[in-house]
């Protein structure tokens, strides 16, 4: 969770996604959108995908809920079942992270729902060469209802596009 937060960190950074982060998504998938979702925990953010009209195609963790187990950091083309894109709320920390980064958006676009704080790291420089899209969500609630600490972003990483500069989308 974010650096401020003084909630009791879960296992793995399970942490489910709610519906209200998932809606300023939307605007930015093509229709009936086919993805892969390598950190799915209990299959929240599938179950809000699907509502708006998209299909997983592919979804595993490594080690949370339901799914088969498959580390994101380690994916490869035949655990993607024919995904077009890889969407999914990865764990925060930052070596796990930009792990994920790297291996997914070597594969498929890659939309990651992560801390907004990050993009202006010297951490982040490297990855932000492959950032396409940036789109502000500002404070997401993860704890059913509780008030977040930290603004959040979907970020599109595409390392086989080539990179033009990063469209950044505010709060609407």
């Amino acid at each position: 969770m974010g650096k401020r937060s003084n909630f009791e960190p879960k296992k793995m950074n399970f942490y489910e996604t709610p519906q209200a982060a998932v809606l300023p998504l939307l605007p930015h998938l093509p229709k009936r959108t086919f993805y892969c979702e390598p950190c799915a925990g209990e299959g929240a953010l599938i179950g809000h995908l699907k509502d708006a009209g998209h299909l997983c195609l592919s979804a595993f963790d490594a080690g949370m809920g339901p799914y088969p187990r498959l580390d994101a950091s380690w994916i490869m083309e035949r655990d993607l079942c024919g995904a077009d894109m890889i969407i999914t709320n990865p764990p925060w920390g930052r070596p796990v992270l930009h792990q994920i980064i790297e291996r997914c958006a070597l594969l498929r676009p890659t939309w990651l729902l992560f801390d907004a704080d990050w993009m202006h790291t010297k951490q982040a420089r490297e990855h932000l060469t492959i950032c396409h899209k940036i789109v502000s969500i500002g404070r997401v609630k993860w704890f059913g209802g509780s008030a977040g600490k930290d603004n959040c972003c979907w970020y599109l990483f595409d390392a086989n596009q080539k990179w033009s500069g990063t469209d950044f989308v505010g709060i609407k």
